[in-house]
């Protein structure tokens, strides 16, 4: 830890330090720590300190507990004032700089996740002008569950509250609240969809970057169904005053348990996940998410978007079992799955990927991310969209898988983790391609390929060989049948 640094918020005064020449401040609080009388509550704003608060370490973090081996290192850090943000901002800057703003929101499915992984660290975003915020939010039951007697979506809320102390305090890191792009990763990339679906984070932020995007969209009869589900197994109403009742560490076990499948349904199960998503995210509540994203998109013109995924996100979950999933007819288990005969047929004729194990991931794929861009894209018609592909293989797994992108956006391939999923030798200058786009996007708005368009349908192709075209053509035709 280099030289100490001082910032100056409406809230009273941070300390972190300077790590080369960025500055780094960690888990500044931008809310209540949302316990007690405050849990299932919306973010309350933060009591102002005197003195000098420490931000040297990251802040506690809303996932609890060991996550096991993840693809991207994310810790849990104990405590209670969860809501939290990182903030990394050129040590060297002018005393009067307005810089580009990023604000990172993590994945892990809605359930889990920590912005305090050393992957989501901003000093290259910091040596490249702009600053970069990691933002933290309640997950699971007490971030998503629906409660009566308690305010939906207070994951999203926590999201929106922590926009709102960009817009207040950004400033005082050299940041420019007019000049914030809001990008996120799997979770985090749905999670960027809903913001710009709900009109109460309208204008909290000029440009998004969906990467990866798995939406939430649960409908809230769905949501409440699985609220009952979780009150049942943990004998209480299911209401704000049964819940609270409940540990949290409790809670996380019994949300486990309400989502697994019943005994004798477990393809039932998988196909409604392909068709309904996860059972715990943004609930389309009528107030806050007032409608499906996909439809609030159709409509909305003005925030300049990226959006994209990589080829194949959750191919390895199969390529387990490749030699089992040898003798499976692949037709046989698209329907089985509720693909149906003609839109399968189509499907297959276009997919790229050979042998069932490739196929039925490469479907899980399609369905739950990539599906969901090229819907996005044609959704969002004239407005500013940007498309791309990662298609780079792991050559650890063999494919683009998930997680694999995150590093080279932020340009941090020497992270700890980085060579568990991207190999010994990641190519710099697919690192430089990712990142210098996310820069030139949150700078001027445009990552520098061709926008989308319904004639072209362009897409930026990242790939470390030569013979890949920079940008292809009728992107995502292959999961056009899926649309």
């Amino acid at each position: 830890m280099d030289a100490t640094v001082l910032a100056v918020t409406s809230k009273g005064t941070v300390r972190g330090f300077r790590r080369g020449s960025t500055a780094v401040f960690l888990g500044i609080p931008f809310a209540q720590a949302p316990v007690g009388p405050l849990r299932f509550g919306a973010p309350a704003p933060v009591v102002p300190w005197d003195g000098e608060r420490d931000a040297t370490a990251y802040g506690p973090t809303a996932q609890r507990g060991d996550a096991g081996i993840t693809l991207i290192p994310e810790p849990s850090v104990p405590g209670d004032a969860t809501l939290n943000v990182n903030v990394f901002t050129p040590a060297d800057r002018d005393p009067d700089a307005t810089l580009p703003v990023l604000v990172w929101i993590h994945g892990g499915g809605y359930t889990s996740g920590s912005p305090a992984s050393r992957w989501y660290d901003g000093d290259a975003f910091a040596r490249d002008g702009v600053v970069t915020v990691v933002i933290s939010y309640r997950i699971g039951f007490d971030g998503f569950g629906l409660i009566d007697g308690a305010p939906s979506n207070r994951g999203l809320r926590d999201q929106i509250a922590a926009l709102r102390w960009v817009q207040d305090e950004i400033g005082a890191f050299g940041g420019d609240p007019a000049r914030v792009t809001v990008a996120g990763q799997s979770a985090g990339g749905g999670s960027v969809l809903a913001l710009m679906a709900s009109p109460a984070a309208s204008g909290l932020f000029h440009g998004a970057m969906a990467i990866s995007p798995a939406i939430g969209a649960v409908p809230a009869d769905a949501a409440r169904r699985f609220a009952a589900r979780v009150a049942e197994l943990a004998g209480v109403s299911a209401d704000r005053d049964g819940f609270a009742a409940v540990p949290e560490e409790r809670l996380v076990e019994l949300q486990k348990t309400a989502g697994k499948p019943p005994r004798g349904r477990v393809i039932a199960s998988l196909t409604a996940l392909l068709d309904d998503g996860l059972p715990l995210g943004p609930v389309i509540d009528g107030d806050l998410l007032p409608r499906h994203p996909l439809d609030v998109l159709a409509e909305e013109t003005g925030v300049p978007l990226v959006i994209g995924s990589t080829d194949d996100e959750f191919t390895m979950l199969t390529a387990r079992y490749r030699g089992l999933l040898r003798f499976v007819p692949v037709s046989l288990a698209l329907a089985v799955l509720g693909l149906g005969r003609s839109r399968r047929r189509a499907y297959l004729a276009r997919t790229r990927r050979r042998g069932a194990a490739a196929v039925l991931g490469g479907y899980a794929t399609d369905r739950v991310i990539r599906a969901t861009v090229l819907r996005v894209a044609r959704t969002r018609g004239v407005a500013p969209t940007w498309v791309y592909r990662f298609a780079w293989p792991s050559p650890v797994f063999g494919t683009a898988c998930h997680c694999l992108d995150v590093p080279f956006w932020f340009d941090h391939l020497d992270a700890e983790g980085v060579t568990a999923i991207a190999g010994d030798a990641p190519p710099r200058s697919l690192a430089a391609q990712l990142h210098g786009a996310a820069v030139a996007f949150a700078r001027d708005g445009d990552p520098g390929w061709p926008a989308w368009d319904a004639t072209a349908r362009r897409a930026r192709v990242f790939d470390g060989a030569a013979s890949v075209p920079f940008v292809e053509t009728d992107a995502y035709a292959d999961v056009a049948p899926l649309v």
